[in-house]
C-alpha cells in the first residue's frame, strides 16, 4: 500500500482528512464516504489493519522507524493530522454554517451522497442474488437506523467506552454515521460537545499557569469520560479495521454491495427538508448544552413546498454531486500517474 507521494499528494491527503474529520462531526454524514469516494478507503482499512501485536512489538522495541514505516505511518499521519485540525478548526464552521443555513449545507450533503452512491455503483458489475440480497439488507438497516427515537444521556463509563467503539463506526463503514448513532444513544452533547468544551478549557488554564482544575470535581469527571472515548474509539478504529479488511478480502462483492445499501438508507438521515426537533426540560424550555446550543433530540422529515429557497435547495444538491464527481476525477488522475 505504501507508495511515493508527492508534496500535492500529501498536501491533498491533509485535505481528505479535514473532509473526513469534519463529516464524521456532523449527524448523518460518514467520514466513510469520504474515504471510499476519495479513493482511499483500502489504503485506509488496510493501515489500520497493521496496528497489531507485530506494530506493537516493534514499538516495544523502540524499532520506532520499523514501526512507522510497518503501519504506513506517513499516510496515517496525514491523514489524522487533517482530522484533528478540522476537529477543532473547520468543523467549528461547519456547526455555524448549519445553524445558519441548515437546509443548504444539508442539501450539499445530499448531494455528496447521492454522488458517491453513483461513484460505488458505477464500477461495480457483480450483482446477483447474494449481492441484491446484500444491497437490500444494508438499505433496511441505514433506514431503520435513521428513524429511531434518542436514549436519555448516559454517563456510566463502561457505555462511554461502548459508545467510543461504536462512534468510529462512521470512519470505517461508510453510509454509517457516528455521530448520529451518538445521538441515538442519547451522548452526542456529551462525547463530543460538552468533554471537548472541557479538555479546550483545561489547555486555556494550564496554559496561563491555571491548574485551579484539579479542584473542580466536573471538571475531572468530563475529562476521564473523554480519555475513556478516546480509548474505545481507538478500540473500535483497530476492530473494525481488521473486520473490515478479513471481510473486503474474502467477500467483497457482498461487503460493497451492502456498503452502497447502506449509503442509500442514509440518505434518510441527511434529507435536506426536516424541522430539527430540540430537547425540552421539565418546564418546557429548551435544554442547552455547555455552549448554551440547544440539544438535537431528532429530526422530523417532510416534502417541500415549491418555492424559491427549494430551487436554491436543490442547486446545492447538485453542487454536492459535481464535489463529489470532482473528488472522483482527481482520484482517477491521481491513480493514472502512479
Amino acid at each position: 500500500m505504501q507508495s511515493t507521494r508527492t508534496l500535492t499528494d500529501k498536501i491533498f491527503l491533509i485535505l481528505k482528512g479535514l473532509g473526513m474529520g469534519a463529516a464524521n462531526k456532523v449527524p448523518g454524514v460518514s467520514g466513510g464516504v469520504v474515504a471510499f469516494v476519495a479513493g482511499f478507503y483500502e489504503e485506509f482499512i488496510y493501515s489500520l489493519k497493521k496496528v497489531n501485536k507485530t506494530a506493537f512489538k516493534l514499538l516495544f522495541n523502540a524499532r520506532f522507524k520499523s514501526f512507522y514505516k510497518y503501519i504506513n505511518g506517513r499516510f496515517l499521519s496525514l491523514l489524522f493530522l487533517g482530522m484533528v485540525v478540522s476537529y477543532f478548526s473547520i468543523s467549528k464552521i461547519l456547526d455555524y454554517l448549519i445553524k445558519h443555513y441548515e437546509l443548504y449545507i444539508w442539501s450539499v450533503f445530499f448531494g455528496m451522497i447521492i454522488g458517491s452512491i453513483y461513484y460505488i455503483n458505477k464500477d461495480f458489475k457483480d450483482w446477483n442474488f447474494k449481492t441484491y440480497t446484500s444491497l437490500a439488507i444494508g438499505i433496511l438497516l441505514g433506514v431503520g437506523i435513521s428513524f429511531l427515537n434518542p436514549a436519555k444521556e448516559n454517563d456510566n463509563l463502561w457505555f462511554v467506552f461502548f459508545c467510543g467503539i461504536i462512534s468510529v463506526s462512521g470512519m470505517t463503514l461508510p453510509g454509517f454515521s457516528g455521530s448520529f448513532i451518538l445521538i441515538l444513544l442519547g451522548n452526542y452533547v456529551l462525547l463530543l460537545v460538552d468533554s471537548v468544551n472541557a479538555l479546550s478549557d483545561t489547555f486555556t488554564e494550564i496554559i496561563s499557569g491555571d491548574f485551579s482544575f484539579l479542584d473542580n470535581t466536573e471538571r475531572i469527571r468530563m475529562l476521564k469520560v473523554l480519555v475513556v472515548f478516546t480509548l474505545g474509539s481507538v478500540t473500535g478504529l483497530v476492530t473494525f479495521s481488521h473486520i473490515l479488511s478479513y471481510i473486503l478480502k474474502h467477500y467483497k462483492s457482498i461487503t460493497l454491495s451492502a456498503i452502497i445499501g447502506f449509503i442509500i438508507g442514509s440518505l434518510g438521515v441527511v434529507w435536506p427538508w426536516k424541522k430539527t426537533i430540540y430537547k425540552l426540560d421539565e418546564s418546557g424550555h429548551f435544554l442547552l448544552d455547555s455552549a448554551k446550543e440547544k440539544v438535537i433530540e431528532n429530526y422530523q422529515r417532510f416534502i417541500p413546498g415549491l418555492k424559491t429557497e427549494t430551487y436554491y435547495a436543490i442547486g446545492f444538491i447538485f453542487l454536492g454531486i459535481v464535489i463529489v464527481l470532482a473528488l472522483e476525477w482527481y482520484g482517477q488522475k491521481t491513480r493514472k500517474a502512479t
